[in-house]
């Protein structure tokens, strides 16, 4: 059984850094939804390593354990892929985006949109939510009176949902 006030603390630091979190590992990462993954490995590591933590700094302590699962991540998709020579090109290119990829980036979410539309209750309107407005699990969770954890489980389900299909679309 989970101690209430342990699981109060990552509730709380959930709350505080989880857009923080993410956004860290997006940057580093560059994949969206591994980047979700690797957030929520930060704070199921961080829970189960709770009795490690000074209690002085919760963000810096996040932040090294999300760092350290980035580079875990990167160095284990560093050794399965060669990057080709436009990957190269790409990651040293100017990074304004040109017309067409604002055309780009406007489809996918719409696509991701539609994803998101084609899940069943509850977790359509969660999706949506989640991935079309940016809201926070935190946000949803009081906007639609469902417990926290709740909320965090059908984001986690629809996303792996959404990963389905955009699989099965685009291979």
């Amino acid at each position: 059984m989970i101690p209430d006030n342990d699981s109060k603390i990552i509730e709380n630091a959930i709350e505080a850094y989880g857009r923080l979190i993410l956004t860290l590992c997006c940057s580093m990462v560059g994949d969206y939804f591994e980047s979700e993954d690797i957030a929520q490995e930060t704070f199921v590591s961080a829970y189960r390593n709770l009795t490690s933590f000074d209690g002085v700094n919760m963000k810096a302590w996040l932040v090294r354990i999300a760092t350290n699962k980035c580079r875990d991540y990167l160095k284990s998709a560093a050794r399965r892929s060669v990057p080709s020579s436009d990957e190269i090109l790409v990651q040293t290119a100017d990074h304004d985006p040109i017309p067409e990829e604002k055309v780009l980036q406007k489809d996918t979410e719409k696509k991701l949109r539609a994803f998101c539309e084609n899940l069943k209750e509850p977790y359509r309107s969660t999706a949506v939510l989640y991935f079309c407005r940016n809201q926070s699990a935190q946000e949803i969770s009081k906007m639609t009176g469902k417990n926290l954890k709740t909320t965090q489980t059908q984001i986690y389900r629809a996303k792996a949902m959404i990963r389905k299909q955009w699989e099965e679309e685009f291979g």
